[in-house]
């Protein structure tokens, strides 16, 4: 297992092991974009319902900078080709794992230790119940707005219908592992039922 300590600021979770000493800090990953006026897109719209600060809209990752550079989610949310857009972070990441090049490239590589204690990109898909974002067979990701290829300057929605798609698809993808997360919490600690008395989706071990 993958035991965190609760620590006090600035590192909230810390993890220490023969695996090695990795402070951690969760965020939010799903961006609603609220602060930008789009025509015809109400606030409400933007709002997804709170859904965002769930556990489904939460990870992770490093939190302590490596030569005074930019963390993870520093990054995520400074470069403009991913403008804090999780489903282009997990391409970027999926990358990492195969050996090619994104807008992450840098960042990624400088905490290389945390990306291998997953082994591989399904690995990481597994232990962070990420499967909803990615392909059956976890060799591509599941985008909320059509993907170019990191060729958008920004890639943030513009108009009413491509906001309302991008809004569709990480709704879906929230409640989506929220139900996972649950699933597998329910087995594993409260015996063989998954949520709402049905059994459960999945068991999966956390791997070290």
């Amino acid at each position: 297992m993958f035991d965190l300590d609760y620590q006090n600021a600035p590192f909230y979770l810390r993890h220490r092991s023969s695996l090695g000493n990795f402070c951690l800090s969760s965020d939010t990953v799903i961006p609603t974009f609220k602060k930008r006026v789009i025509e015809g897109v109400t606030k409400d719209e933007m709002h997804f319902g709170g859904l965002g600060y769930t556990i489904g809209g939460m990870m992770i990752f490093p939190a302590n900078q490596i030569d005074g550079k930019w963390t993870i989610n520093q990054a995520r949310g400074c470069t403009k080709k991913i403008c804090d857009r999780f489903d282009h972070t997990v391409e970027c990441i999926r990358r990492h794992y195969s050996g090619g090049d994104s807008p992450l490239s840098d960042v990624l590589g400088r905490y290389s230790d945390f990306f291998a204690l997953f082994r591989d990109f399904q690995g990481f898909v597994g232990f962070f119940h990420l499967q909803d974002i990615v392909t059956d067979a976890c060799d591509g990701v599941r985008f909320f707005t059509p993907f170019d290829d990191f060729e958008s300057p920004l890639p943030v929605p513009t108009t009413k219908g491509e906001y309302l798609d991008y809004r569709t698809h990480a709704v879906e993808f929230l409640k989506a592992r929220n139900r996972r997360i649950g699933d597998w919490s329910q087995q594993k600690f409260n015996g063989q039922q998954g949520v709402g008395g049905q059994p459960a989706t999945q068991s999966r071990q956390a791997k070290e």
